[in-house]
């Protein structure tokens, strides 16, 4: 019988690894959308999220050029997680990812829309612990759609597949910044 090879860390090494929610760094800038009024969102890199390689243009890290060098636990094993805070009305526009990419509603409610077929755009809302799951590909966003105070923000996680993953913003997404007259970049 095969066995899975046997490692021992100590305490030292294993704090490491260790992401105090209370001391995160969140970033509101280094994505196409981040100064777009309806995207205004703040982001935290727990794990992973290195800086793709060719970052740029429509292309870049899923949290941001900004972020991606902030990672809590900077390790490249296969996954990234991090947290989007924001008030209602705001989050990401349509893009997609080269990996799957998972969330989870911790707070609030978070619409998760995707496109279903050309200019056809589906959607679900996520309460509290809802889980949905996007393969590679599937154009998607989310937003806070929680009703009530409109400055409460609300808490969501996200996974996304991947050593270094990239997101790219759709084409109707760039021109939404194109005509608000901010760079796409």
């Amino acid at each position: 019988m095969a066995q899975l090879p046997i490692t021992y860390w100590s305490r030292e090494q294993m704090l490491k690894r260790v992401a105090r929610f209370s001391q995160l760094q969140g970033s509101d800038g280094g994505l196409p959308d981040s100064k777009y009024p309806e995207s205004i969102r703040t982001l935290y890199n727990v794990i992973g999220f290195q800086p793709p390689p060719d970052e740029g243009g429509a292309v870049s890290s899923p949290v941001g050029a900004e972020a991606s060098r902030m990672s809590a636990i900077p390790i490249s094993e296969g996954f990234n997680l991090g947290f989007c805070r924001c008030k209602p009305g705001k989050g990401p526009l349509m893009h997609n990812h080269d990996t799957n990419e998972t969330f989870m509603a911790l707070t609030g409610v978070w619409r998760a829309s995707w496109e279903s077929a050309p200019g056809k755009v589906e959607y679900v809302d996520l309460n509290t612990y809802d889980v949905v799951s996007f393969p590679s590909g599937v154009p998607r966003r989310f937003e806070n759609v929680t009703p009530g105070d409109p400055n409460a923000d609300a808490l969501l996680l996200f996974v996304i597949g991947g050593n270094g993953p990239k997101a790219e913003f759709t084409d109707s997404a760039l021109e939404l910044l194109e005509k608000a007259g901010l760079p796409t970049n």
